[in-house]
């Protein structure tokens, strides 16, 4: 389906039961938000509010709210991306195939750009950012943001849409020290392509022209967050995907997507910052205040009866979620082409994406040998560690199964098989003092941390308990054992206090385990954090706990260890302590008053009555 506009897909999704309108009047501080999270935790249907407390805009969310949503909006392009996409990774397809790939060639020539001189909508009117839905979403939010934006830049050396940058970086629009109507903020991550254009404009000493649209054909949306090779315009593929040519001008200066429902241009000038934050964000935690860029807001244009769209992010699994499905769905084949060896990757979306990267690869170094150990797929680690997005993995576990039956999509299976073969004095590798996810507290910085390469291959060295040893009830300051699944076992123990007391925590613990060690050979992890049963409780909760809370370098023990020739290692368990720790970000948690008052939706009368 070829959507000319974000209302057109709305009214497509309603048509088919995809969409509920929402008639009462809704707060757009912390009810539409909650709204949004009740209705996607039940796997409810895209929402239309149509009477927003001090707009007269409407708004949307939940649009992507379920893969088989996502993929119904691009049913009739997304199988014509996937071939696309394989026929970069071979381009002889097409020439061996001319007849299987000719609709692949109608659908490129979708790809390229069309500037529209005539045809403006999104020039309508002129408004504030007043005027908008000024959306808050936590409680802890430093104001209202805009969640799905298509941030656009160009290169000043390079300018014209070809060479531009498309991407998703969160704005503020109010609250802190921004003048409202006048101020925004920009926050954006590291590898991020804006970072570059702005790099460059602030070396001419020039500002940097920045245009966010909001809205538009829902295809500009989900290629703002596609992970595309360098070189390859998000315009081009959201032409593509939405079966539908990029249309855009220029006014003032500023690119404009002219099927976008709202654009706001602006301009970013060299060392002008300001705090922004904090954020309730897909880690699950609050990304705190930070000076970022300063965008000096020029002008804002809506179409005629415009829609906000927006979406709300939390602890995993949210909407955002939804985008990395679809995302593998048609991107899953490219990585592996890329980087030789390797078959399959998985970013666990449980842990909050970026902190747990499963990988499957392959060992073809030394078949000769009788000896099976990790060799290929330590420089398919580091070629995964340095490969875009993906070198933002905290934890980096990697495997090779000969028999072709192991996937890291399946998480639980594929950490037991692991498990069940790592060597811990010889399998960990770690990267300190280095780069990490912006959005992850448990480092040493912004931005500063460590991260482990955990790689195992080879003959199974042990069977994973199944139920925690007896041993385990008796210890000393650490109580209640829990499994959340074979072969690991999480204790609770006191708040962390600092790392010099956990470093002697941990060498209690050492103590009461060293001389014990066969009799618990089917323990290959120990989990170290504050409640054990809500660790344990489900595998999410595992992942979440475990893997966000964790600095590798800082937090990462052992039974029994031992450093060889600055090579760390240990013969026992590999312990982690997933505490949280004074300097981490607070978890995002519902307002209690927030989900009573939105409970006259979802009661008899109220249109969300259907899904209550």
């Amino acid at each position: 389906m070829s959507y000319s506009s974000l209302e057109a897909c709305l009214v497509d999704l309603e048509r088919n039961g995809h969409l509920i309108r929402i008639k009462e009047e809704v707060d757009p501080y912390l009810e539409m938000a909650a709204i949004h999270l009740r209705v996607y935790e039940a796997k409810g249907p895209a929402l239309l509010f149509e009477n927003v407390k001090g707009s007269r805009f409407r708004a949307a969310s939940n649009i992507f709210g379920t893969l088989e949503r996502s993929k119904f909006i691009f049913r009739d392009t997304i199988e014509l991306v996937q071939q696309l996409i394989e026929l970069k990774g071979d381009p002889m397809k097409a020439i061996k195939s001319p007849f299987s790939n000719f609709k692949v060639g109608l659908a490129a020539l979708k790809a390229l750009p069309l500037k529209n001189p005539y045809s403006k909508p999104v020039l309508y009117e002129e408004i504030n950012i007043s005027s908008l839905p000024l959306i808050q979403h936590w409680p802890k939010d430093g104001g209202a943001f805009v969640t799905l934006p298509q941030v656009y830049t160009e290169d000043i050396d390079q300018p014209g849409i070809m060479k531009s940058n498309l991407g998703m970086y969160r704005i503020q629009l109010s609250g802190n020290e921004y003048q409202l109507n006048k101020e925004i903020g920009l926050h954006y991550q590291l590898h991020r392509g804006i970072g570059v254009h702005q790099k460059k404009a602030n070396a001419k000493g020039q500002s940097l022209k920045v245009s966010c649209f909001v809205g538009g054909p829902p295809a500009h949306t989900l290629s703002a967050v596609m992970p595309l090779p360098e070189g390859i315009s998000e315009m081009t593929f959201a032409g593509v995907l939405g079966g539908r040519r990029f249309r855009y001008t220029y006014q003032d200066g500023f690119a404009i997507s002219t099927d976008a429902d709202f654009v706001i241009t602006g301009e970013v000038y060299p060392g002008e910052n300001k705090p922004e934050g904090p954020f309730g964000d897909h880690l699950g935690y609050y990304s705190l205040e930070h000076s970022f860029p300063l965008m000096r807001v020029h002008k804002v244009y809506a179409k005629k009866n415009a829609i906000w769209p927006f979406t709300v992010v939390g602890r995993p699994p949210q909407e955002d979620t939804s985008f990395g499905e679809l995302i593998h769905e048609i991107t899953g084949a490219a990585i592996p082409q890329e980087i030789p060896g390797l078959k399959e990757v998985h970013a666990v979306d449980a842990a909050g994406v970026h902190p747990l990267l499963l990988a499957v690869g392959s060992e073809r170094y030394t078949p000769y040998s009788p000896t099976k150990q990790p060799a290929e797929l330590l420089t398919i680690a580091n070629h995964i560690l340095g490969t875009g997005q993906l070198s933002l993995a905290k934890f980096l576990f990697i495997s090779a199964d000969d028999t072709n039956q192991l996937h890291a999509s399946d998480v639980k299976a594929f950490m037991i098989y692991l498990l069940e073969r790592i060597d811990f004095n010889r399998d960990l590798h770690f990267y300190t003092n280095t780069t990490i996810d912006t959005l992850d507290y448990s480092g040493t910085g912004l931005n500063s941390g460590s991260k482990v390469v955990l790689a195992a291959y080879g003959e199974q060295k042990r069977v994973l308990q199944n139920e925690a040893p007896s041993l385990f009830n008796d210890l000393n300051e650490f109580v209640n054992p829990q499994l959340p699944m074979p072969g690991v076992i999480c204790l609770s123990a006191k708040s962390f206090k600092d790392y010099f007391t956990a470093k002697e925590e941990m060498k209690l613990l050492n103590f009461q385990l060293i001389e014990k060690l066969d009799l618990f050979k089917g323990i290959a992890l120990i989990v170290v954090c504050d409640d054990s049963a809500f660790t344990a409780a489900t595998m999410n909760n595992y992942l979440w706990v475990t893997y966000t809370r964790c600095n590798p370098s800082h937090d990462i023990y052992g039974i029994d260890v031992h450093v060889d020739n600055k090579h760390w290692g240990c013969k026992g368990p590999l312990v982690i302590d997933a505490r949280i720790k004074p300097h981490h970000a607070p978890p995002v948690e519902k307002d209690p008053i927030v989900e009573q008052k939105i409970n006259r939706l979802f009661e008899k009368g109220g249109s969300l009555y259907s899904i209550a």
